[in-house]
Formats: structure tokens, sequence, C-alpha cells
């Protein structure tokens, strides 16, 4: 697979999924770092190209009291400080137009976030900077609605869109992966699964999110089987304590394995 569809890495040659890693928010220079320094370790041995992940602030948030990030400049400099640490590109997710240009000084890839996939200002500011536009589909849209989300992105001469599903609203607490949607949307653009924010469990009496993090394998594989073109992972050395959805992240001594185990998966399909 050529990564046409992300200038930033599309020199590498891959019949390999491609990966899009790291916490979910940047809590710390150290953390990051620690992090970023394992996920390259295990892709390059794997083959995998990678995109290190990480919210430079959080304003999704249930209560006023969560964690939302440790000043804009700061983690934005520590995902510019990880992408030439270790010659990766980077992700993260904007807010608001305004947050478009500053993040685009710092990232690779800007994403919109699922509940604002439709808020045509957002995605056209994202678009304009250039940067490849990592679209997640909103919990309460479906695959064939992304279309037009990727249509804004192209609209405003940028060719760069991807889509990301991190799966649908099941009732009030529950998200579900519909699987028919991967073959739909990758007629719009590169598709990534994510699969750790698809086994969150949304907690409206507490505030606080929970999750299955037992379920991360089984929802991946899937991922590959129907032919997804990457997979979002959030993953910490300690999610217990992690700022931010600390209860759907994979811990990172897991990974390895888990990719070891998706390669050969991926390895299968390419010979069907």
């Amino acid at each position: 697979m050529k990564l046409d569809n992300i200038p930033q890495i599309q020199n590498i040659e891959s019949d390999n999924f491609f990966l899009l890693a790291g916490p979910c928010a940047i809590e710390g220079e150290e953390m990051a770092l620690r992090i970023a320094e394992k996920v390259v370790k295990i892709t390059s041995d794997l083959k995998i190209p990678y995109v290190f992940k990480g919210s430079f602030k959080k304003a999704n948030r249930s209560r006023i009291d969560s964690f939302t990030g440790i000043g804009d400049e700061k983690a934005l400099k520590i995902l510019r400080k990880v992408s030439e640490t270790f010659g990766v590109p980077t992700v993260t997710d904007i807010h608001t137009a305004e947050d478009a240009a500053k993040a685009a000084e710092f990232v690779d890839i800007l994403q919109i976030p699922a509940f604002l996939v439709r808020q045509t200002d957002l995605v056209v500011a994202a678009a304009e900077t250039g940067k490849t536009v990592n679209l997640k589909k909103g919990q309460f849209m479906s695959p064939e609605a992304m279309q037009h989300a990727v249509k804004k992105v192209l609209d405003s001469d940028n060719e760069n869109a991807m889509i990301t599903d991190r799966g649908t609203m099941f009732g009030y607490q529950d998200m579900v992966v519909d699987f028919r949607g991967i073959p739909t949307m990758k007629q719009y653009a590169t598709t990534i699964l994510d699969v750790t924010h698809s086994l969150q469990q949304p907690n409206q009496t507490s505030g606080v999110t929970g999750g299955r993090p037992d379920m991360i394998e089984t929802i991946a594989r899937a991922g590959i089987v129907t032919g997804v073109d990457g997979l979002f992972i959030e993953t910490h050395f300690d999610p217990a304590n992690a700022k931010s959805d600390g209860a759907n992240m994979l811990h990172l001594d897991y990974l390895e394995k888990l990719m070891s185990n998706l390669v050969a998966i991926k390895q299968t399909v390419n010979k069907l």
C-alpha cells in the first residue's frame, strides 16, 4: 500500500495497515517521548507505518473538573519534539477554527473530533492549512454521510482526507462498530478504525467514561479482516492513572503482541 493520502509518509511502501497510536492527551514531555519510543520500536520491527497521536487539549469533557491539558503551546511543542526526535508524523485533534492554523504549525495531520465533524467552518479551516485532515465519523452518523465531510475537504482544494470510524452510539451508554461501513467509507477516502474509542462506555451518571479494553484485539482483528487501511489505538504505560480515557486505553506492554498478531492476520488477508 502506498500511503498517497498521507503526504508525510507517502514514500513508505508497505503491505501492512498503518497505525495512529499514542496517549489520549499530552500529559508531559517525558511521558510522550517514552510512549513514542516504545511504539516506534515496535512498528519499525514489524514494518508498520506509524503516526504518533496525542491531543494537545481536551475540549470535550463530561465534567468541568476533568483534565483538559497542560497548556496549548506547551503540548504542541512536545508533539513537535516527538516528530523531530523519532522522525515520525504526528496527529492531534482540533476543536475550533482558530485551532487549525495554530496546530498546523506543529503537527502533520489535523483531526476533527466525531462530535464536531459536521461543523463546516472547522472542517474547512483544517483543510485550508494544507495538512492531511482526519475526519472522525460522528457516533450519530451513517457511513454514507461521511462522503459530505470528505467533500468539504476536497472542495477546499485539499485532496488529503481520511475517515476514522469510532463506533456508533447504541443506546445511552454503549458503542458498536458496524463493519459494513468500512467498505462504504473506503469509497470516499482512506479509512481507519479507532479501536479504543469504539469500546468506550460513556457514563452520564458519574461523568467518567468507562470502557472495554478486553475487547481491543477482537475489534482490531475484525477491522483488519474487513479491510481498514489503518488502525487508531490509544495506549499508555499506566492507563489506570492516565489523565484522560484510561478506562479504554491499551496498556503499552500489550501493544507488541497485538501488533504481531494483527500483522499475521493482514498477511493472510493479503493472500486471499
